[in-house]
């Protein structure tokens, strides 16, 4: 295998000291351009903060972009009818109507999305989900935060954080330009991993409390030239071979048996985008491994795109619709699930997401299943909130114990294994961020630290930005 792994016995050398250059001093430094960073830069800019949004890529969007997870999932509450246990379809074409439960800068990136043609309206047809363009994505992201006058930083990955007294005071960043310091009064860590938390010395957890494995990852890709008529002809000849957007089951088996194809998941799984011939594959899966191991992440990348190889060839050979396709892009690194929980002040667990519970510090609002891919396995554990209901999010989750002047959002808030597997996706994140923003920056306005912060302020903020709280 090409991929370096880790070694048996790793030798320690000490580095020699290095100046780095200051940059900027700001009111606060978000750190990661993804859903929750986006989120956060326009939520603290909109309360009045001077920003700057530092992003180890070259373009905003994070997973969205780098990793082309496509679509936004369903940020709406599901009526739906009792399905087979263990069903993995997460969106079937029998929900009823769902009410958005998240709104402010996710409403305002979609709503130029949509206009620009990168992306579809939720709606019945679409099961809520968003199916959007990657590369209008970053283009719409980059204009919000020129129009709201954030100065960013690419291609700036976050190494360290300065700390005094139990206090962030700013982050440094490896560059091209060597490393480089930026110096804040309130940091957000929106890096999805807690890379800046855990610099900090904020505690954490990582995986499932019996064996801390993580969700496993899933390279994405897209294939152009799919025929759509070809393929929906297949499933209606075949209505017991596809629900909603995964299946093919009879299929995979056919090419299992004949040696064209190892699944690593338990069925196929499929995404529709803007683009009337072109689908959206998210069927790799690697097990066991963490995505702030450099040597597991090599192995991922390796792994998966072999993956990606087999399966592609397999749609080509067996599948309807897919004879002329071929893949026109991967994501620039595989898509990561699950690292780092920052403990907060307080922890949502499964017991708050399944009975809907409701906070008097609640930031954000969600009603997407508990969706757990299997750790070490190819099946995916989903359990639903009740038709109708929602849980919401307390701004307790953002707020890191052990370190002050640092809120953090997106996927790494501080939740359970099981609770995180719900929050994760990328329309909360964005919620997440958004909340993170307007805490940040009442801190600076009020002089006081992010957990001194009353929430009713950060909610009465929220709802004058848009955000859906009641």
């Amino acid at each position: 295998m090409p991929a370096l792994r880790r070694p048996e016995h790793a030798t320690l050398i000490d580095l020699p000291p290095r100046r780095a250059q200051v940059a900027a001093q700001t009111d606060v430094l978000v750190v990661g351009g993804g859903p929750s960073g986006l989120g956060a830069a326009l939520g603290a800019s909109a309360s009045g903060a001077r920003v700057i949004l530092a992003e180890r890529y070259g373009f905003l969007g994070g997973n969205a972009t780098a990793a082309l997870v496509m679509p936004l999932m369903s940020f709406h509450t599901q009526h739906h009818r009792p399905e087979k246990e263990g069903s993995v379809a997460l969106f079937p074409t029998d929900h009823g109507r769902g009410n958005p439960l998240i709104a402010g800068v996710l409403q305002l990136l979609l709503e130029r999305m949509v206009k620009a043609g990168g992306a579809i309206e939720p709606s019945l047809k679409t099961g809520y989900t968003v199916p959007f363009d990657p590369e209008t994505f970053k283009r719409i992201a980059l204009e919000l935060l020129d129009e709201a006058g954030v100065d960013f930083l690419f291609h700036a990955f976050a190494s360290d954080a300065l700390v005094e007294h139990h206090t962030i005071r700013g982050v440094v960043f490896e560059t091209k330009s060597g490393p480089v310091v930026i110096h804040a009064r309130v940091v957000i860590d929106a890096t999805g991993d807690g890379d800046v938390a855990a610099r900090a010395g904020a505690p954490f957890e990582v995986g499932r409390e019996s064996d801390r494995l993580v969700q496993p990852m899933t390279l994405m890709f897209r294939i152009a030239e799919f025929d759509r008529a070809a393929f929906a002809g297949y499933v209606k000849e075949h209505p017991d071979q596809w629900r909603g957007v995964h299946g093919l089951w009879d299929l995979v088996r056919k090419a299992t048996a004949a040696g064209d194809l190892a699944l690593p998941r338990d069925n196929m799984l499929f995404f529709a985008t803007p683009h009337e011939r072109e689908v959206s594959v998210n069927s790799t899966r690697i097990t066991r491994v963490l995505g702030v191991d450099v040597w597991d992440l090599s192995y991922a990348e390796w792994e998966t795109r072999r993956q990606m190889s087999r399966i592609a060839a397999f749609l080509r050979r067996y599948v309807p619709g897919f004879d002329q396709s071929y893949v026109t892009q991967s994501g620039m690194h595989v898509g990561v699930r699950e690292t780092r929980r920052i403990s907060g002040e307080y922890q949502l667990n499964e017991k708050d997401i399944l009975e809907a519970r409701k906070f008097p510090d609640a930031i954000a609002r969600s009603a997407y299943p508990i969706d757990i891919h299997d750790p070490e396995g190819t099946g995916t554990v989903l359990k639903r909130l009740p038709p109708g209901e929602w849980y919401e999010i307390p701004l307790r989750c953002l707020l890191p114990q052990g370190v002050d002047g640092l809120v953090v959002a997106g996927r790494c808030i501080s939740g359970t294994h099981e609770a995180h597997s719900s929050y994760r996706v990328m329309p909360v994140a964005m919620a997440l961020g958004q909340a993170a923003g307007v805490c940040a920056a009442q801190a600076v306005k009020t002089g006081s630290s992010p957990r001194g912060v009353p929430p009713d302020a950060v909610r009465a903020e929220l709802i004058r930005q848009g955000a859906s709280l009641s």
